[in-house]
């Protein structure tokens, strides 16, 4: 079953200890907007996979990204969230890779649970029995007869 969320307020989600970021929900304007990106716009046909994917994940975040805590300059003063500032974050591996995982991948598991298929109640494997009987069984009645 398909479970539609309809709420459309901003989550936070956890980046690492102490690092979260308050995102909006994944939609398809948010995707649409990230491949409209002009950063995203000008990787090359070259690009390479991880180019890419570094490229959109950037570009959703800026705009995603609506707050966060825990996340300073070089000497520990809050900035505020900016392009470049959500730019250096997605640059530092670990949290790049939070990001993908735990905001992206939960957003396209929708693609799973759409492609997914589970028996029908009344449909040709309704009401199905065993026809088998296990190897052993049979073993045993065959030596009984």
């Amino acid at each position: 079953m398909l479970k539609l969320d309809l709420s459309n307020e901003p989550r936070w989600h956890e980046l690492a200890p102490g690092v979260r970021v308050q995102l909006r929900p994944l939609t398809t304007a948010l995707m649409v907007a990230a491949r409209g990106d002009p950063a995203v716009q000008a990787l090359s046909q070259e690009a390479g996979d991880e180019e890419s994917a570094l490229g959109f994940a950037k570009a959703l975040a800026r705009v995603a990204i609506l707050d966060w805590e825990g996340v300073g300059d070089a000497t520990g003063n809050p900035i505020p969230v900016s392009p470049e500032a959500i730019d250096a974050l997605l640059d530092l591996w670990p949290l790049f890779e939070m990001f993908q995982t735990g905001y992206v991948a939960k957003g396209l598991i929708l693609e799973q649970e759409k492609n997914a298929s589970s028996p029908l109640p009344n449909g040709s494997s309704a009401g199905a029995t065993d026809t088998a009987t296990p190897a052993r069984a049979s073993a045993r009645t065959a030596r009984r007869s």
